[in-house]
């Protein structure tokens, strides 16, 4: 180590630090440099004699190109060579010096590595407590724009080149340092820029800088967009404030980039959603695990979980976040429990919503349309946790449905006050966004869709409906929200309803429409199989065909499930049924008209008709 300095800034001394490689194998031995690397690290020394894995894992040269080359040069200039102490290890004959602590971890156990967690003093405690960074714990991910950054395209001509990542901060005065919390940046930002920006962009530039600043740290992953392809690398120090000629990268920090990118289109949707979001500094977290399996198989990601020495019976975070999503196929028995005369219509119902995501059924009254919806809805989630019912009514509103302010009390102070509260929309779409719900099916049930204002209802939701692999600014809360992929919806419409004006166009475009009809399957034959199963005589299915061949209209005939309660069956039930709920809704149809309804649809006369 000879005069290399060794000591933290207090003048402590840093411990000794090891790392014990995979599968219970030999320890290797280095020391943290209080000397900055090329990218802006603290450099860490692997000593001679450190153990090394024979061989990397398959994507250890994408992930980690310049630890990957590094590695290879070492082998190549004999440094690292079989081992005499360990046979079947490689070994450092010489002390290696490398710009991070994670780039010295990689050379030695051939995969992407975070040295801040792994390399750990003899007591067991992680480099990262010896360093006055700010908080540590589980690594994030994040998206930087530097496509058009004042007019210009930064991330060929110098993120990529000089390995790093920028963020425009030209008015923001120097000295400030990383760390620094949101309340100092947004004073220091409402000063310099007072009168350069918008309130609205001094808000979003506080925002921006906070996570520049405060939130990245070595190790967190790092994206880019340029030219239709996603770049994916891995921070490696921390930021830096220069006073940049153009202005363009005042703040800096160094990204070890993985070399080209992935094509836009490829991606997967949940990450298109978040990559949409319209911010210059994104928080892509919650679908890191979707990137750190980009380019990779199955296979590798499984390799490479070994090598790290992963619980074998623990999931991989990547692994399970590409699970593909699926709705299962209607059967038999599914049909025979529906009642519907064919599997192969259920089949083209899931394949409308496998396509569409959103459709209705619709038809007259009495169809069975919501109790088709739901319990196909909990065949196809795999039970009635995954589904959610709401009814729409004229008074409806955005507010009710997706999220608003509404007067909440405090149970401490009994005061009430107006919070911003989700609606059954949001809750479902939360849920079904969750960590681990995104390859399972939830379905929001919409009853008497078109009995509210759609547009008013809907509001942003509306492009979001069409556009699934975008992401809009909300109304109230300004979160950026997509509609998750595996969420979807089933609108119920009455047609009978004449107090409610046509679908709108708008509307029609984003649903598919799935008939309900008593002139047509599987509504026309519905009754007479339910009669069937229960044991009854055939008479009220033969009632039924006889009054809905007496009515013109296709949007008023009457639907089975009038007729498929047991309340009918008893002692004059079906004479009951017939005169108190099915009469009226003819009454209703004929107002006006001077129509003799018992004459016409009573059953004294229908079953005259019937011989």
């Amino acid at each position: 180590m000879g005069d290399r300095v060794t000591m933290a800034d207090d003048g402590t001394p840093y411990p000794e630090f090891r790392l014990r490689l995979p599968g219970g194998g030999p320890e290797a031995r280095g020391r943290l440099l209080t000397e900055k690397g090329t990218n802006g690290s603290q450099k860490f020394v692997v000593l001679a004699g450190s153990p090394g894995r024979p061989e990397v894992v398959p994507s250890f040269p994408l992930r980690i190109p310049s630890s990957y080359r590094l590695r290879q040069r070492l082998i190549e200039d004999g440094i690292l060579t079989e081992s005499e102490t360990w046979p079947g290890w490689l070994e450092l004959v010489e002390d290696v010096e490398c710009n991070s602590p994670s780039a010295a971890a990689e050379i030695l156990v051939g995969r992407s590595a975070n040295g801040w967690l792994e390399w750990k003093s003899a007591d067991g405690h992680p480099l990262s407590d010896y360093l006055d960074q700010v908080w540590w714990g589980p690594n994030r991910a994040w998206l930087v724009r530097g496509s058009n950054v004042s007019g210009l395209d930064l991330v060929p001509r110098l993120w990529l080149p000089e390995r790093l990542v920028t963020l425009r901060a030209r008015h923001l005065r120097q000295g400030v340092e990383r760390g620094i919390s949101k309340d100092r940046l947004r004073t220091a930002v409402e000063e310099d820029y007072a009168s350069t920006a918008t309130y609205n962009q001094k808000v979003q530039l506080v925002d921006e800088l906070h996570m520049f600043l405060s939130r990245m740290r070595p190790g967190d992953t790092m994206c880019t967009i340029s030219g239709g392809r996603l770049y994916v690398g891995k921070i490696t120090g921390d930021a830096e404030q220069l006073a940049s000629e153009d202005g363009r990268s005042d703040l800096r920090r160094p990204v070890d980039w993985a070399d080209g990118g992935h094509a836009y289109e490829d991606l997967p949707e949940a990450l298109q959603q978040k990559l949409s979001a319209q911010h210059d500094v994104v928080d892509l977290t919650a679908v890191k695990d979707l990137i750190d399996g980009l380019g990779i198989s199955d296979e590798d990601l499984i390799e490479e979980a070994e090598a790290a020495d992963r619980d074998p019976t623990a999931e991989i975070p990547a692994l399970t976040a590409r699970r593909e999503l699926e709705l299962p196929e209607p059967t038999d028995e599914l049909a025979g429990e529906l009642l519907v005369h064919d599997t192969a219509w259920l089949r083209e119902v899931r394949d409308l919503l496998w396509d569409e995501r959103q459709l209705v059924l619709y038809g007259p009254p009495g169809t069975g349309k919501t109790y088709l919806a739901l319990k196909l809805a909990e065949f196809l989630g795999g039970g009635p946790e995954q589904v959610k019912l709401v009814q729409f009514h004229p008074s409806y509103a955005y507010e009710d449905f997706f999220e608003g302010f509404r007067p909440q009390e405090d149970p401490q102070t009994r005061e009430v006050a107006f919070r911003l509260t989700a609606g059954p929309l949001r809750e479902l779409a939360d849920l079904a966004a969750r960590e681990g719900n995104r390859h399972i099916p939830h379905f929001l049930i919409i009853d008497e869709i078109n009995r509210a204002n759609l547009a008013k209802v809907f509001g942003e939701l509306y492009f979001l409906l069409e556009y699934r692999n975008k992401s809009v600014r909300l109304t109230y809360s300004g979160d950026d929200f997509a509609l998750p992929p595996n969420l979807f919806v089933i609108g119920t419409m009455n047609t009978a309803d004449r107090s409610i004006a046509l679908v709108d166009a708008a509307m029609r475009r984003r649903f598919a429409f799935v008939e309900l009809s008593p002139r047509t399957e599987p509504t026309s034959g519905l009754l007479r199989r339910w009669l069937g199963r229960e044991g009854h005589d055939t008479e009220p299915a033969d009632l039924l065909d006889a009054l809905n061949s007496r009515i013109d209209e296709p949007d008023f005939r009457i639907g089975p499930s009038y007729l498929m309660k047991k309340g009918v069956y008893r002692e004059g039930g079906l004479e009951r049924t017939w005169r108190t709920k099915i009469l009226p809704l003819l009454e209703e149809h004929h107002y006006g008209e001077g129509v003799d309804i018992e004459k016409r649809y009573g059953l004294a006369a229908l079953r005259e008709s019937l011989g």
